[in-house]
């Protein structure tokens, strides 16, 4: 029995590392989206700036002239850059894909992180069946603790293959 708690702590060891793991890769993906989503607002803000000025430009009764109609194809050229920049790759359209990509990658870790905090506990009752056998002699908890060890495993071992 001691190298079946044994094995089962070994096995939750691995599951808190997982679980630790993707608990920061959550924790950097969040930062990284909320970044990036910080990032769309301020161009998004500087967009309509661009795109109010040309618009002001526009009413003004002299906006005929050729200074003030450079300034308004200024205006919405630098508009069109903040809404569109691929080459940077920091257009509000750029940004926008990738803050999605980083949620999406958040939502993986938070899934994997709480697969293997389930593993973690259920492997904590395993072992802490396998003591009580040890100690009340009754074979059937050790076997139990053995089966529901095993599934443990099995359920931290489709967590990693699912998510990492």
């Amino acid at each position: 029995m001691a190298v079946a708690v044994s094995f089962l702590a070994a096995n939750l060891a691995l599951a808190e590392l997982g679980a630790k793991s993707s608990q920061t890769a959550y924790l950097t993906h969040n930062i990284s989206a909320s970044d990036t989503w910080n990032s769309y607002q301020a161009k998004n803000l500087r967009a309509n700036l661009w795109s109010t000025q040309a618009t002001l430009l526009e009413s003004l009764p002299n906006a005929a002239d050729p200074a003030i109609q450079e300034r308004i194809r200024t205006a919405r050229a630098e508009e069109a850059r903040m809404l569109d920049e691929p080459t940077p790759g920091d257009g509000m359209k750029q940004l926008q894909a990738k803050a999605e990509r980083q949620e999406e990658e958040r939502e993986l870790a938070f899934h994997a992180y709480h697969g293997f905090e389930h593993t973690s506990s259920v492997l904590e009752i395993a072992i802490v069946l396998a003591s009580v056998s040890v100690v009340t002699r009754v074979h059937a908890l050790g076997v139990a603790a053995g089966a529901i060890g095993l599934l443990a495993c099995g359920y931290g071992i489709a967590v990693f293959a699912h998510f990492v």
